[in-house]
Order: C-alpha cells, then structure tokens, then sequence
C-alpha cells in the first residue's frame, strides 16, 4: 500500500495542508489546476462583478465540467482501443487463414509440379518407345 503524503499547497494565496495516498508532485499539480483556473475566470469582467459564493459555485460547475468532458473523452477513446483491438484480433486471424491457404496451394504447386515432370518423363518414354 502507498504511503499517506501530507504536502503544503498554496491555493488563491492561502496555504493548505493536503493528504492523499498521491505523490506530492501530484497534490501541488491538483492546487496548480485549481489556481490556474481560478486566474483564468478571474480576468473575466462579468465573473469579477459576482459575489463570492457564486463565483466559488461557477468555478466548481467548470472544474465540473472539465471532469465529465476528460471521462466522456477516455470512454470514447477506450471503445476505440477496443474497436482497434477486435479489428487487430480480425486482421491476425485473417493472416493465419491466408497463411493456410498459401502453404496449402504451395503443396498443391509442388504436387502439381511433381505430375507435370511425371507427366513429362512419360512422354519422353512414349516417344522413345514410338521411335523404336
């Protein structure tokens, strides 16, 4: 199990103390996001003239929302992994039956290619035979 990682962040200029099972370097890439975001919205006019708590619940409706978009854009790229996968699984078996079918038609050359010189050898014997 991973050790419990206690690390100082500064977030809207205030410290907090953050405790997870995560590196540090996560927690204060956490506290970053946050930071960022909150600079982000604060160089909007419209969100400076908000009182606090609705710019606190509007900040949370976008982080929100940059959550849901990050999980629907991983669904949609594991059932691409997947439709790659089924059609990787589809393309190995599609090589191994025209790798049978390769090796059978070369046995059926080398056999055809055995008759033809058979073939060739009797009709040498037959000529030599009318010749006689």
């Amino acid at each position: 199990m991973s050790v419990k990682t206690d690390t100082e962040v500064i977030i809207g200029g205030k410290v907090f103390t953050l405790s997870g099972y995560e590196s540090e370097e996560y927690l204060q890439k956490v506290a970053s996001y946050i930071n960022n975001k909150t600079a982000e919205y604060s160089k909007v006019d419209s969100f400076k003239r908000q009182p606090l708590d609705t710019q606190n619940v509007l900040l949370q409706l976008n982080i929100a929302d940059d959550y849901f978009k990050a999980k629907k854009q991983i669904s949609l790229l594991e059932e691409e992994i997947q439709g790659k996968e089924k059609e990787l699984y589809n393309l190995k078996h599609e090589l191994i039956a025209s790798q049978i079918k390769l090796e059978n038609t070369e046995k059926n050359v080398k056999s055809l290619q055995k008759e033809v010189n058979e073939n060739a050898k009797k009709i040498i014997r037959l000529e030599t035979e009318l010749k006689k």
